[in-house]
């Protein structure tokens, strides 16, 4: 069980927090969570407070910061509802600690147990597969000091299969029905997989990902239209969280 101890480093309002209390910057990862918090506060009025970090001043890597997660890595998430508090680092464990603790209704997750599993299946592929490939994408062809071809090549070729696995998915290529999301029965319902996986796939041009390459994945950019008109999906990645607090 994680349970975090504040020292003099932590940030005053980490400390002062209530309730539950996130971590965060707006990329990808952040904004998973950032989004569930939204749907959440829509679905049942869930209240949270917000310190916004910048990573590139490595405050992540903070005796403070490294404290709630050994792999100073954002998000975080605070439970101060517990003592001592419970934090909860790696997003799509956030997630699910979200879907246990504050969706009663499995609004946003499924009561039926091979659904819950479906969720867990589409989860753990984007975590495992497609945001590792698609960061060492934006790795190498926008930070590296060095453009190495191979590298390059190598990961945009991954996070095209990867790609074409949802594509697949959601066209219902062997089912015969399309689908709208990734998990459940039918065409699916929106759910902690979708959240997990749509930050990263809307910015495919900032991927380098060209429109003629994204022409073979038509059902996944309708999946990602789709997503991106919910209001708690807009405020997820908004201005609330561009500015740091901390």
């Amino acid at each position: 069980m994680s349970s975090y101890h504040y020292t003099d480093e932590t940030p005053n309002e980490v400390k002062s927090a209530k309730g539950l209390h996130l971590i965060t910057q707006n990329t990808p990862n952040g904004q998973a969570v950032q989004i569930l918090l939204e749907e959440l506060k829509d679905a049942y009025g869930t209240s949270w407070t917000t310190s916004i970090i910048d990573i590139s001043t490595n405050v992540q890597k903070s005796d403070w910061f490294l404290r709630l997660d050994p792999n100073g890595r954002i998000p975080v998430l605070v439970d101060n509802t517990t003592s001592p508090p419970f934090t909860v680092h790696e997003t799509s464990a956030e997630l699910f600690y979200l879907l246990k603790f504050a969706d009663k209704e499995d609004k946003f997750g499924f009561k039926d147990e091979r659904e819950r599993n479906e969720v867990l299946q589409w989860t753990f592929f984007w975590h495992g597969s497609g945001a590792p490939y698609q960061g060492q994408v934006n790795h190498f062809t926008r930070v590296a000091p060095e453009k190495i071809e191979y590298a390059i090549t190598r990961f945009r070729n991954e996070t095209l299969r990867v790609f074409g696995v949802l594509e697949i998915h959601l066209s219902g290529k062997y089912t015969g029905e399309p689908r709208e999301y990734l998990a459940g029965k039918g065409k699916g319902k929106y759910s902690v997989a979708d959240v997990k996986t749509w930050p990263w796939i809307k910015v495919w041009e900032k991927s380098g990902f060209t429109k003629e390459e994204m022409k073979e994945f038509p059902h996944l950019l309708k999946w990602v239209d789709r997503i991106a008109e919910r209001p708690a999906v807009k405020r997820g990645i908004g201005e609330a969280y561009a500015k740091k607090t901390i």
